[in-house]
């Protein structure tokens, strides 16, 4: 999928259907003159009706169409005919997708099962024919309910991705050559901050046909739990993956340090965050010695205190499969559970 195909956040105008009227009707035939009431109900109006759909992975759809508008419910007939239903809109949606009010931004729902349907906008129900009100004082009623109006909403999908493992760094770490190693993903790569603007997917294949997905996010920055350079659009699809991987250069000026910016930020924007498990990977490994990583790895015990980390390289094919079984043993340690 390019990145310019994969949507994430749209804002949808929706209306749900207006019941149909009631029927006046008296019965008449041959050889009966006063026949009695026998109006029919009204149909109800279409629903808008949101469904998961796990073989969709963006909000494209709804990047060319942004409204959408229920049939209406037929009007009652003679003898006793209750109009047909409107017709229902269905809009489907990948795992993940959040459905909040345009206006007060409260969430409404969030879509995680396939094929699961919830109903949005219900239809207007549809009036009642003169038929239900005939009483013994008034045996033909000449009046009927009209149908009630269908509702109508601005609401936001917002997608936060499903994906097994999130790549976690500041820009132009490595998130996507590391990506486009283990899968076959094919995300932008170039040697400039912000090269990943969209949230990238791949399906790492791990040993006897087992894989795990992993999604590479635009990097992070300092001060982005306040909306600084991607903020929120970031931070907000780190939220689905159950386990982090933190991806900082082996020539970082000091790798304890920017992971705990890293971690701090993700503190700042959601506590729960810091529940997830969490392993750091020290990318661009291949330009150290042995010497080096030696010295590094003393460093980093101390200052790490014992969160688990590795040494790779992307370019070099360094450390890659070990981190494959670091990984699928974390997520499946998280399954047991």
């Amino acid at each position: 999928m390019t990145e310019g195909n994969f949507v994430d956040y749209v804002k949808v105008h929706l209306e749900s259907g207006k019941g149909g009227k009631g029927s006046i009707h008296l019965h008449r035939e041959k050889f009966i003159t006063k026949g009695g009431p026998d109006g029919g109900d009204g149909g109800r109006g279409g629903h808008i009706i949101i469904k998961g759909n796990k073989n969709l992975w963006t909000l494209l759809g709804y990047k060319f169409q942004r409204h959408f508008k229920a049939g209406h419910g037929e009007h009652g007939a003679k003898s006793r005919s209750t109009g047909a239903d409107g017709q229902d809109v269905y809009l489907e949606v990948p795992l993940g997708t959040v459905i909040r009010d345009a206006d007060t931004n409260e969430i409404i729902m969030e879509i995680t099962n396939d094929q699961e349907e919830i109903i949005l906008l219900e239809g207007g129900l549809g009036g009642r024919g003169n038929w239900h009100f005939r009483t013994s004082t008034n045996q033909t009623p000449r009046y009927a309910q009209p149908g009630i109006p269908g509702k109508e909403a601005d609401l936001i999908f917002e997608l936060k991705v499903l994906a097994d493992v999130g790549l976690v760094g500041f820009p132009n770490a490595g998130k996507s050559t590391l990506l486009s190693v283990l899968t076959s993903a094919q995300p932008k790569i170039a040697d400039y901050e912000f090269t990943t603007l969209k949230p990238n997917l791949g399906i790492v294949e791990y040993r006897e046909f087992k894989s795990f997905v992993m999604a590479d996010i635009p990097g992070i920055i300092e001060g982005a739990a306040e909306g600084k350079g991607l903020g929120h659009y970031f931070l907000r699809h780190i939220e689905r993956n159950s386990t982090l991987l933190f991806l900082i250069p082996a020539d970082s000026k000091d790798i304890s340090k920017e992971y705990e910016i890293l971690l701090d930020e993700l503190r700042r924007y959601n506590p729960e965050l810091l529940d997830k498990d969490r392993l750091i990977a020290i990318s661009k490994s291949d330009m150290l010695d042995e010497e080096l990583m030696e010295e590094m790895r003393s460093e980093l015990d101390k200052d790490l205190q014992g969160i688990p980390y590795m040494f790779i390289s992307s370019v070099a094919q360094q450390g890659l499969v070990e981190l494959k079984d670091r990984l699928w043993e974390m997520l499946n340690r998280n399954v047991v559970d």
